[in-house]
């Protein structure tokens, strides 16, 4: 189906996904709106799906969106793996980088980017830590990790460390098809608020989603807590429930096979920023150099 697609197509596709906005597109690839723009639809004219949200702000992926972004980054490191590849080089990258990565972050977004980099840089370890944010902060404090992955918006004092956003993330509500909010096609918080309420703790997330309640002035009526993405995901598909979460962790399916749809919430809600830190100063070995430069490139907001 996509074989009349473009390199230069996926980049600006990429693009667009990453800056959120076509105009800054245009910029970063030093072409026209109108060149973007054209590029983007003849993708998703080829795909016959909508993969972007066009809002009046710019533009949010759609969740078809999401997974065609996975596919064009793939295509487009691939590309850039043969031109670069190490056996046109006379001494190929190896050494070791020390990575400390939070749930959502290492369940989500982490192994798909691991796997990409190893495809460019076969040779270099990679040593992997599952941490909560508040133990990464200190690992990357003192030394003991190279570059810590977390959930930026949840850092409080950012300044102790170097920092670059790679994902920023809408938080949209997640409902079932049969439930009444997902007639409406942008529920606010108070719509919301009558309706029982699955609120994931998952990385300080009960935090963090309270904040926005309460600057909104409105409690959201939670039935209940939980750790768990999948079971949250479940009963929201089963009808129990409808919870606000970011576009990273959305699935249009439960586990059970339950359709899961997402609404734009009507009130302004932060995203979810997340990225990666990293000690001001840090002497980095050239692995570890490596896999920064290499997020940024790919991601950086």
């Amino acid at each position: 189906m996509a074989s009349n697609l473009t390199l230069r197509q996926l980049r600006y596709f990429v693009a667009v996904a990453q800056a959120e906005q076509i105009s800054s597109a245009a910029i970063h690839e030093n072409v026209s709106q109108s060149t973007i723009s054209n590029g983007v639809i003849a993708i998703e004219k080829e795909l016959e799906v909508r993969l972007f949200d066009r809002l009046p702000q710019g533009v949010s992926l759609t969740a078809e969106g999401q997974d065609f972004l996975r596919h064009a980054r793939h295509i487009l490191d691939s590309v850039r793996a043969a031109v670069e590849s190490p056996r046109f080089k006379e001494k190929p990258l190896t050494g070791t980088v020390r990575i400390a990565a939070s749930y959502t972050l290492l369940g989500y977004f982490l192994p798909d980017q691991m796997a990409r980099f190893r495809a460019s840089y076969p040779e270099v370890e990679i040593q992997l830590q599952d941490m909560n944010r508040l133990d990464i902060e200190e690992a990357v404090l003192a030394g003991t990790v190279d570059i810590g992955i977390v959930i930026l918006s949840n850092v409080q004092r950012q300044s102790r460390f170097e920092h670059a956003v790679l994902v920023r993330s809408r938080r949209q509500l997640w409902v079932a098809p049969t439930h009444p909010l997902a007639q409406i096609r942008s529920p606010s918080l108070k719509d919301i608020a009558e309706h029982p309420y699955l609120l994931l703790t998952t990385d300080e997330g009960e935090h963090s989603a309270l904040h926005y309640w309460e600057k909104n002035h409105l409690h959201p009526n939670i039935v209940m807590r939980t750790g768990s993405i999948e079971a949250l995901r479940g009963l929201v598909g089963h009808g129990f429930g409808v919870t606000v979460l970011s576009d990273m962790v959305y699935r249009p399916w439960s586990l059970e096979g339950k359709r899961i749809e997402a609404r734009p919430v009507l009130d302004a809600i932060p995203h979810m920023d997340a990225g990666m830190l990293w000690r001001r100063e840090a002497e980095f070995s050239e692995a570890a150099l490596a896999f920064q430069q290499f997020l940024i490139q790919s991601f950086g907001v």
